[in-house]
């Protein structure tokens, strides 16, 4: 990476990570079933991954509680607010992909 330090080189990282969570929360039409068919990882996986490392650092912090933080609201609001039915096709290709 240049000449950047690992320190700063974190802290980059930590402000791409923010800037994909904002992104994330503000496009509620793009539905997770669209970003795991498209990337291979939603909403839901960001949660679980920082579920997972905030665990490794002795944090104490379950899925539901980082769900609030990558959506933004707690997930069952959110879901109610802007999650749609999965298509038949959106179902297909994410079942192909399994």
């Amino acid at each position: 990476m240049g000449n950047i330090s690992k320190e700063n080189e974190t802290l980059i990282k930590a402000k791409v990570l923010d800037h994909l969570i904002q992104h994330l929360r503000e496009r509620t039409d793009v539905q997770n079933i669209d970003l795991m068919n498209l990337s291979g990882f939603c909403r839901n996986c960001l949660s679980k991954w920082y579920t997972k490392y905030a665990n490794e650092m002795e944090y104490d912090l379950d899925y539901e509680e980082s769900r609030k933080i990558i959506y933004g609201i707690p997930y069952s609001e959110w879901k109610e607010k802007y999650q749609t039915e999965a298509t038949k096709d959106q179902l297909n290709k994410f079942n192909e992909k399994k």
